[in-house]
């Protein structure tokens, strides 16, 4: 699938990075840009060809990933939560109008996963009443509000998350708080609150043990890497060629190699790596590093934003460790 991660490098080329700064500086994704991704095909990386989508695999997902963030990490970040209802529906076998609406981009999508699937009491749970499924709770991170369609929530009901579609309209029911970020701000990333919010019954996609869905999180953490490498990329063609060059293949290759028992520190790796190219991107830039809206300013926030994005206990505890932060032994 070489020819999509060409197109992918062509948008974040022409069209994604000449306007980043200005995307940030407006505070919201331009709806052209989500379309533009569409046109390409782009929302269907991860659908089923019977469905209109490519089906491609999994390292091609994470080399369009790498190459759109290297543009812009908030218009990525936003078309990112689209491929994993995509990938979710399509696994589920359910809600096929739908799922062929979304490989094609005529409807968007985003998640509310979060809440139900930590470790703990659940923030969100689901209940059964007269035909209706019943959400309550709260999500703190919400991903393209305004630009999506439907939000695939996660939701405990005793020892099961239940994944429900909600469509991402406010309303008695349902609100949303904005959620003011140090980066990606555009990404209109929002607090989502249910209260005694009620969708029919079959918009139930699937339900799985609450153990089964924690076991087989890990899979789900590779393509994030892909995000903090975008980041390294864009830090290596401003900066021009040096060890970083060198430093990226070799992350990616052991984000692309690693088990799940390998793969939080390989993501922490990433995440520590983007972070260190964006600090050298900076002292390259010089004093200009500092006057807000540079390309080495809103670089160091977004380094900073994935410091702590999509994080799990071993992937801190590997970051500590890199950052030399980590708690001595007892």
């Amino acid at each position: 699938m070489a020819d999509l991660v060409a197109t992918a490098r062509q948008l974040a080329a022409d069209l994604l990075a000449p306007s980043a700064a200005a995307v940030e500086a407006a505070g919201t994704v331009p709806r052209g840009h989500l379309d533009a991704l569409a046109g390409a095909g782009l929302y269907g990386l991860t659908g089923p060809r019977p469905a209109g989508g490519l089906g491609v695999d999994a390292v091609t997902v994470a080399a369009v990933v790498e190459e759109l963030a290297a543009g812009d990490l908030a218009t990525t970040f936003v078309w990112l939560q689209h491929l994993g209802v995509v990938a979710r529906l399509a696994a589920a076998g359910t809600h096929a109008d739908l799922l062929a609406d979304l490989c094609a981009g005529r409807r968007r999508a985003g998640v509310a996963l979060q809440a139900a699937t930590r470790p703990g009491p659940p923030a969100m749970r689901v209940r059964a009443d007269d035909g209706d499924l019943v959400l309550d709770g709260a999500v703190p991170w919400v991903t393209g509000w305004g630009a999506v369609d439907v939000l695939l929530v996660a939701a405990r009901d005793g020892a099961d998350v239940a994944f429900v579609l909600v469509d991402a309209a406010e309303g008695p029911t349902l609100a949303v708080e904005a959620q003011p970020l140090v980066a990606v701000q555009a990404s209109a990333t929002v607090e989502l609150q249910l209260a005694g919010h009620r969708v029919p019954a079959d918009r139930l996609v699937r339900r799985r043990p609450f153990a089964e869905v924690l076991a087989s999180d890990a899979a789900t953490l590779r393509v994030n890497g892909s995000l903090a490498l975008g980041l390294v990329r864009r830090c290596t063609r401003l900066v021009g060629p040096s060890p970083l060059d060198g430093e990226v293949a070799a992350v990616r290759a052991r984000l692309g190699a690693a088990g799940p028992d390998d793969l939080p520190a390989a993501r922490a790796e990433a995440a520590a790596l983007a972070h260190r190219a964006a600090g050298a991107l900076a002292v390259a830039t010089g004093s200009g590093a500092v006057r807000s809206g540079s390309d080495a300013e809103r670089t160091l926030r977004e380094a900073l934003f994935l410091l702590v994005f999509g994080t799990r206990p071993a992937i801190r505890a590997a970051l500590l460790d890199r950052l030399g932060a980590a708690p001595p032994p007892r």
